[in-house]
């Protein structure tokens, strides 16, 4: 018997959970896909440069 609680999300990556997250979040607020996709890249150059400080330790 199957748990119908459960979600095919359940045993996804984490990677794409966060990123279902962030596309309700983001959807849900009615955020302008403009807007977003400029936040995500100042989000990305924001974690790169934490990667690249992280790994020059």
């Amino acid at each position: 018997m199957t748990d119908s609680t459960s979600s095919p999300l359940d045993n996804a990556p984490d990677d794409i959970k966060l990123a279902v997250d962030l596309i309700y979040l983001l959807e849900s607020n009615e955020i302008d896909p403009e807007t977003a996709l400029s936040a995500i890249k100042i989000v990305k150059n924001d974690l790169e440069a934490k990667l690249k400080a992280k790994q020059g330790k």
